[in-house]
């Protein structure tokens, strides 16, 4: 059997990723929900997460708890339409890798199927069964350590992870058992910089920060924070670069008072009929009525 494919230089890959890590290169990660907002992302950043952080930012939860496997598999569909050059990331739900290895291998292999490259699961050492299970199965897996939003309720909220000695030191610890276990990279989340910075001078694979200082071997934030189009509070570790809510507001105002105004639609907007039709219309008569 023949097959055409891209050139190997065309998409970002797992191998470039540890590549870019030996050789200093930082790493771009953004999340992305949608084949719009794919498209924007992608020929800027490395890596495209479809994060469970939809629940978040687009389906109005207050965590990500409840977000399901058949969400994330909408969102995943939409953004492998685009076919993207960034390494495609799924994010395992709650509950998609809890519930044992067999259903821990359906869920992401499902994610694959739909055209992700690889997924993360969060969690430390405890999650590395199911992470060998994986990459035994051909499934590049990104860990997740630090603040796990799906870990909310036993940390008491979203909170800044590792700052006591041995919480630092059980972190440092856990990275190594999930890049034994043959994760390919880690995202941290909310832990102090240097704990990141330590992980990340011991680690082979990368580290992707997010709160977690400069010294990591990326960063990642969520397409919608990084554009200001969601009104509220913001994390420390978010950097805001346009108050996007506020312009697409200002430009819905625009066409609303033009829509009201009668200036919208404008001919510039508007289809015509040939000039045979037009007459045809214009000699048209409505039947009288019975």
């Amino acid at each position: 059997m023949s097959h055409v494919s891209e050139p190997a230089s065309a998409r970002v890959s797992v191998p470039l990723l540890q590549q870019w890590k030996a050789e200093g290169r930082r790493i771009v990660m953004v999340t992305a929900y949608d084949a719009a907002t794919a498209r924007i992302a992608d020929p800027v950043v490395d890596v495209i997460l479809v994060g469970d952080s939809v629940g978040n930012v687009c389906l109005g939860f207050d965590n990500t708890l409840p977000v399901s496997m058949a969400m994330m598999n909408h969102h995943v569909e939409a953004v492998a339409r685009t076919k993207p050059r960034a390494l495609l990331v799924a994010d395992m739900p709650y509950l998609s890798f809890h519930l044992g290895v067999e259903e821990t291998l359906r869920n992401a292999g499902g994610f694959l199927q739909r055209g992700a490259a690889a997924v993360k699961l969060e969690g430390g050492a405890k999650r590395a069964d199911r992470v060998r299970a994986l990459v035994d199965c051909e499934i590049p897996v990104m860990g997740h350590l630090g603040l796990t939003p799906q870990s909310v309720n036993v940390m008491g909220g979203f909170k800044v992870q590792g700052r006591a000695a041995d919480a630092a030191v059980q972190l440092l610890e856990d990275a190594l058992r999930l890049e034994e276990a043959g994760c390919f990279a880690l995202v941290l989340e909310g832990i102090p910089s240097e704990v990141a910075a330590r992980m990340t001078e011991t680690l082979r694979i990368p580290t992707i920060g997010i709160g977690a200082g400069p010294r990591c071997s990326g960063q990642v934030l969520v397409f919608h924070d990084v554009l200001g189009l969601v009104q509220g509070h913001k994390a420390k570790f978010v950097r805001t670069y346009v108050d996007g809510y506020g312009v697409l507001q200002t430009a819905l105002s625009r066409w609303a008072e033009d829509v009201r105004g009668g200036s919208f639609p404008g001919p510039e907007e508007s289809y015509r009929l040939p000039e045979a039709a037009r007459e045809a219309v214009s000699a048209w008569q409505a039947p009288a009525p019975e």
